[in-house]
């Protein structure tokens, strides 16, 4: 037997599945934001889907196009998969250590969110019947940004014999893109040009470059073995392989022991030599904290995370282990990435070819902003690197301001299809809205001077001129492509205006409270009037033969799409049928009304809500995994908690049940965060509208209790929620001013505020599409 045990601190696989590998390399992967690392066996082979990877460094391939347009992007970028500093292949007696011989009765991994490390076990009986004892336990360092660790350890059970262990830097490893694309397939075809290596005694370094994007990487290890009487090593390094080899002849139950210490570096600009300094630097202050000194500083490390971080859920431990896996993986996501993006599947895998979008801003900076909040600043930090880009690009399509990209690694467009790529312009708006949040949250004004301020007003102007004034609408912005990508390049999208719309405001109220910075980049007091104008004129569509609001404004008028027609083998719909048949009927790929809903829910009533709920449940048929978080959000808000609890459970178990069967690409960052927010905003109810901080928590009845930690204007805030009222515990800091279901309420470290909770709302049950209702969750 194998799988996943249920466990609240660990995620824990028994047993070996050599099926499975693709999949539990993507869930036991560790990253710190910086270098990330596929949860692959140390000894190479078998292997699913190799991969280390270092935030931003990619290789450059061609977008060809069977027709061309004006402003298509040329060229895509895939990220690389870099050397490989995990290997360390173990030989017993004359046999290679593979899990494909012999038979290995004990095999498990230890995914542990409290210590940050990645622990495993493994007895194997060779074809000979050699049997031995492998343990490891490896980290990618949170506090030393540039290091990774690996423990390793070889046991003789039964007999005296002699244990050979190779550990390598490997560089391009090869693998199988796993698509049908032949650029993506010569893009990673040995991506990594060897210019230099060395080695002496226990350390080797190897740098390459790549070819097209002119990137420039170094990797170096170094060592620190076990004292054997025996032993013998040598080290060597040329081209893409450096190797230490240590021999010894290891007695029944005693061990041969090595710790592995791992530097990465790379840049677009600096050379070999300085390089190379960087990633001996790093293993320098590796090896002087030493094994146990990076264990305690991980443990540290996460011990402040969770202080500020941690959720607890009563009654279901399976989404308890959930939330915490979710939290987990969202960390190591952005916590050292710093000056660079954060991509849809983190450092876990190339899915998307290492693209970030604008799920970053939306589902996965709420997270870092209330929790880790320096790491949402220095995620804004990478967007507002990316301004100069944006602009031109904004050029390019004739208008004003900053147009930032749909997907990218380095700021530069590279979506190649214009409907669900560039007309998406609700980025620029999601970015802004991130901004004013942080802002908000944090009341960081010197990052508001230095970058926030700018992004604001950047994006402000190209709504500016992406809409205009209609005499009969208002302020109309047409030609656009919302959340939903089964409707595209339409008119007035409700989610686009109404985020639109705050970009706008919140860019004149940060004029007003950094007037220089304004004033350095020429806005006068005619243009922040242009934009008040034009947030008060903004077309919301309503359709009132319906009582809701259209998507856009076309969309209640487009024909029903044909459920009962649909086989459920034929979802996901843009897999089996023509976006052009998608693009004009009713049917909804992933929340895109109910997410403005949560996200501008200040710009309509409880009424309009539920009805709105109501409509677009029937319509929407989740081939996104971005779409349960906002579906459960709004289920709890407008009184159906078993439905929000039946989201929740999807959400946060899509990547370990691998709901949409392509976990082997790695973990769907955005919907792991969607996990959190579903507990906080969702059952939480808590809204951050007009940077006011404001609760209305409810549970379903299956959950008896949830407590929930975030961090607010510095200070650190618990919230209690059972099925009878709701405690607000100030850690520490404070006074925090907020609302509980209305009711003003201040809390202060000197005494919780405990109040009850009213009942839920009624309204009829909603109805999904057949066949896509999420499945009903109970504890059991």
């Amino acid at each position: 037997m194998s799988g996943y045990e249920i466990a609240p601190w660990q995620l824990r696989w028994e047993g070996l599945d050599l099926d499975a590998l693709q999949r539990t390399e993507s869930t036991f992967a560790l990253s710190n934001g910086h270098i990330g690392m596929r949860g692959s066996l140390e000894e190479g082979e078998p292997r699913g889907l190799p991969g280390t990877y270092l935030n931003g460094f990619y290789e450059n391939r061609t977008l060809p196009y069977a027709e061309g347009g004006y402003g298509f992007p040329e060229s895509g970028q895939t990220v690389v998969n870099v050397t490989d500093g995990k290997i360390i292949r173990l030989l017993v007696g004359d046999e290679p250590l593979d899990l494909r011989y012999g038979t290995t009765p004990e095999h498990e991994w230890v995914l542990d969110f409290r210590t940050g490390t990645l622990r495993r076990r493994t007895v194997w009986v060779g074809p000979t019947g050699r049997r031995v004892l492998i343990t490891s336990e490896r980290l990618i360092s949170f506090t030393q940004r540039a290091v990774a660790a690996i423990h390793y350890e070889v046991t003789p059970l039964d007999d005296d014999v002699q244990l050979v262990l190779q550990s390598d830097l490997l560089a391009n490893e090869p693998i199988d893109p796993g698509t049908g694309d032949p650029r993506l397939a010569a893009a990673l075809r040995c991506p990594l040009q060897p210019e230099f290596a060395t080695s002496q005694n226990y350390r080797a370094v190897l740098v390459h470059h790549t070819t097209r994007s002119g990137l420039r990487m170094a990797a170096g290890m170094d060592h620190v073995l076990d004292d054997v009487p025996t032993l013998r090593t040598d080290i060597n390094a040329d081209g893409d392989l450096a190797r230490l080899t240590a021999a010894a002849d290891v007695p029944r139950g005693r061990r041969l022991a090595l710790t592995k210490f791992l530097g990465y570096g790379w840049s677009s600009r600096r050379s070999g030599p300085a390089l190379r300094a960087q990633v001996e630097a790093a293993l320098a202050g590796a090896l002087q904290t030493g094994w146990q000194g990076l264990l305690a500083e991980q443990r540290e490390f996460l011990d402040e995370f969770w202080r500020s971080a941690d959720v607890e859920i009563d009654g279901d431990a399976e989404l308890q282990q959930a939330v915490r896996f979710a939290l987990f993986h969202v960390l190591q996501a952005g916590a050292r990435g710093e000056s660079r993006a954060i991509p849809a599947k983190g450092l876990t895998g190339p899915g998307y070819d290492g693209h970030a979008f604008w799920d970053t801003e939306t589902f996965v900076l709420p997270l870092l902003t209330y929790t880790v909040p320096e790491a949402a600043r220095d995620a804004l930090r990478w967007r507002h690197s990316t301004l100069d880009m944006a602009r031109d690009r904004a050029v390019e399509l004739d208008q004003r301001g900053a147009a930032f990209p749909w997907r990218s690694i380095n700021g530069e467009e590279t979506s190649g299809y214009w409907p669900a790529g560039t007309a998406a312009f609700h980025i620029g708006a999601d970015i802004a809205d991130a901004v004013a949040r942080y802002l908000d949250a944090t009341g960081d004004t010197d990052f508001e001077r230095a970058c926030g301020a700018e992004l604001l007003i950047e994006t402000a102007r190209l709504w500016a001129s992406l809409g205009h004034h209609d005499p009969h609408d208002g302020f109309r912005i047409d030609g656009v492509t919302g959340p939903d990508e089964y409707s595209a390049v339409a008119d007035n999208n409700v989610y686009t205006n109404l985020m639109a719309q705050r970009n706008l405001r919140e860019a004149a109220a940060a004029c007003q409270r950094c007037p220089d910075v304004a004033s350095d980049l020429g806005v006068g007091p005619e243009e922040t009037a242009s934009w008040l104008a034009a947030a008060e004129m903004m077309q919301l569509p309503y359709d009132e033969t319906f009582g809701v609001h259209p998507q856009d404004a076309s969309f209640t008028r487009h024909a029903e799409w044909d459920f009962g027609g649909c086989a459920p083998e034929h979802y996901p719909l843009l897999l089996n049928y023509p976006y052009f048949d998608l693009y004009r009927k009713q049917v909804v790929k992933q929340a895109d009304l109910v997410l403005a809903m949560h996200l501008r829910g200040d710009a309509f009533t409880p009424d309009q809500k539920a009805r709105n709920f109501a409509y677009y449940e029937a319509r929407t048929v989740r081939d996104s995994s971005l779409s349960a978080c906002p579906q459960a959000v709004l289920a709890a808000e407008v009184g159906h908690l078993q439905l929000a609890y039946d989201y929740f459970a999807e959400g946060a178990l899509t990547d370990l049940h691998d709901l949409h069967h392509n976990v082997r690409n790695g973990l769907h960052i955005a919907s792991l965060a969607g996990s959190w927010i579903v507990t906080v905003a969702g059952f939480g109810g808590m809204r951050d509208h007009d940077g006011q901080l404001t609760f209305a928590p409810r549970l379903p009845g299956a959950v008896p209790r949830i407590m929930f930690r975030m961090c607010y204007r510095g200070s650190h805030l618990a919230v209690e929620v059972t099925q009878q009222q709701a405690t607000y515990r100030m850690l520490d800091g404070g006074p925090l001013h907020t609302t509980h279901h209305g009711e003003a309420i201040t809390v202060t470290p000197d005494e919780p505020v405990t109040r009850p909770i009213p009942p839920a709302p009624s309204s009829d049950a909603p109805h999904q599409p057949p066949g896509r209702a999420p499945a009903r969750r109970s504890p059991g």
